[in-house]
């Protein structure tokens, strides 16, 4: 694969699209949808002929949706389509009556909800929606391709990304003998995208440790096997529904690497070792392995090509962290990108982009390490596997590891004298009713003054359509007198007195019209 000849002038789509995006899974749908919302023609170029893979189905499609996403969600009016969560409980939750429910877990440690206090968490303000929730790949990709056809995005099925070249300009972007034209290329291609590899990524990272395998079986004697997630002295599995497996073979991602298929005998075989048990299976229906390689792209821009999702960072799927990080990236980048798109502000939003994405990148893939160090199976990891046990068993322990799984922590980095810069904003619920997560399903920024506060409004309208303005007392204001927030739900610039006009102004300038003379 190499990118397109630069003398090669024959663009058979003659449509200059804004965007072009490589993936139609939900990083790269979520991404559309924030374009298309801004004005932004988009295509999508997917090389999957059928969107409505059997792994994207129960049980297999099941992920857990972080706060960051689920407020993503709600301030786009996309949450109450999702309905999976109020039909399927959590497969790891303990089902027995009177029990606990779990509502997380690190490295399958169980993390209870009565040991969580919320009460520690200083900067996440009540919202009107929940910390996480259960959804499905399949139902998730549905929605969000039905918002994104509402809204214009063009998707092509069955073309995949062979190749590309950028100019000044734009990007002349290959499937195969067929090329499109676009301002910008956005890789949202996965853990092997071919943009990432056409586009010269630097893809830095860490080696795996095991092979992972996630299977639908027919067990002739389930009972040999305990229920419930198991870390036994040769690695780990777990079943959580009828028939559903999902294994760890520490052989340092030696059988994933090797790109054979599996099959039933191996699979048995490795079930039993680590199991330790004569366990057999009947039949294997389907199953996909995978590892704890963890990789992240050194900068997430190279000239008119932007990586998002597992394109631009990949880790094991500990705690179901990839989706929800995924899906921050798109949330974060659509309205830079369109911004810069439609000379709202300087390109050099954009980068922006990454020095916000990649530290929360660096995190996760932290966390995920963190995890596979205490499940390897030797005496020093199960030593330290048993003391974070205790710790998850304590209050202060559980709380901090649900604030990380939840995302409830996740912060920019933003310059401003009120502490809540650079967080979420909290869904403030005004006397009329009107909410926050309602106020921004267009995608536009808002500068909320809860004081009526005339001169507010006058720097407001300096600034015309870039952000809405919207005055009014709100049932509770945390202390607050005026809150700047961005497109994606970040607060620019809050104040809890006397505004100061000059720094709402610098703040306004940096993430709407770019810095002023």
């Amino acid at each position: 694969m190499k990118p397109i000849s630069e003398n090669d002038k024959s663009v058979q789509n003659h449509t200059n699209y804004d965007v072009i995006i490589s993936g139609a899974g939900p990083v790269g749908l979520f991404l559309a949808c924030e374009l298309a919302l801004a004005n932004c023609s988009v295509l999508i170029l997917e090389k999957a002929e059928d969107p409505h893979s059997l792994l994207k189905q129960l049980p297999f499609g099941i992920r857990g949706l972080s706060a960051p996403t689920i407020e993503a969600l709600y301030r786009r009016g996309l949450l109450n389509e999702l309905e999976i969560h109020n039909r399927i409980k959590n497969p790891h939750q303990n089902a027995k009556q009177g029990a606990q429910r779990q509502v997380g877990h690190f490295a399958g440690i169980p993390i209870l909800e009565g040991n969580v206090d919320t009460s520690q968490w200083q900067y996440c303000l009540p919202g009107s929606v929940a910390t996480s929730l259960i959804s499905e790949m399949a139902e998730l990709e549905t929605v969000l391709t039905h918002r994104a056809q509402l809204l214009g995005v063009e998707i092509k099925r069955g073309f995949a990304v062979t190749g590309f070249h950028q100019t000044a300009d734009g990007v002349t972007v290959q499937s195969d003998e067929q090329l499109f034209q676009s301002k910008w290329l956005v890789g949202c291609d996965g853990s092997r995208s071919a943009v990432r590899k056409v586009g010269g990524f630097e893809f830095a990272g860490t080696e795996p440790e095991f092979t992972g395998y996630t299977a639908l079986v027919e067990i002739a004697d389930p009972e040999k096997l305990k229920p419930g997630r198991n870390v036994t002295p040769r690695g780990m599995y777990m079943q959580s529904q009828p028939g559903y497996m999902a294994i760890q073979d520490f052989d340092c991602g030696a059988f994933h690497g090797s790109g054979k298929p599996v099959m039933l005998e191996h699979l048995q075989e490795v079930l039993r070792r680590i199991s330790d048990t004569d366990v057999t299976l009947n039949a294997l229906h389907i199953a996909t392995t995978w590892t704890d390689r963890a990789r992240q792209a050194t900068t997430y821009r190279n000239g008119r090509v932007l990586l998002a999702g597992d394109a631009a960072h990949i880790h094991a799927p500990l705690g179901g962290q990839g989706l929800n990080l995924g899906l921050g990236d798109a949330m974060n980048l659509g309205w830079k990108l369109a911004a810069t798109i439609q000379n709202k502000a300087p390109e050099a939003l954009l980068d922006s982009y990454y020095t916000e994405r990649h530290p929360v990148g660096v995190q996760v893939l932290d966390w995920s390490r963190a995890q596979v160090a205490i499940m390897k199976p030797d005496p020093d990891s199960q030593a330290l596997y048993a003391i974070m046990s205790d710790l998850i068993n304590t209050r202060d322990g559980a709380t901090y590891i649900a604030g990380r799984v939840w995302g409830i922590n996740t912060h920019y980095n933003i310059a401003g004298s009120n502490p809540l810069t650079g967080r979420s904003v909290p869904d403030f619920e005004f006397e009329d009713g009107a909410r926050i997560g309602g106020l921004m399903h267009d995608g536009r920024g808002l500068l909320l003054d809860f004081d009526e506060n005339t001169p507010l409004k006058t720097v407001a309208e300096e600034y015309g359509d870039q952000f809405k303005y919207v005055s009014g007392r709100a049932k509770e204001q945390f202390g607050l007198s005026a809150v700047l927030i961005r497109p994606d739900g970040i607060i620019a610039w809050a104040s809890d007195n006397e505004p100061d006009y000059a720094e709402l102004r610098k703040a306004a300038n940096l993430w709407f019209v770019g810095s002023k003379a």
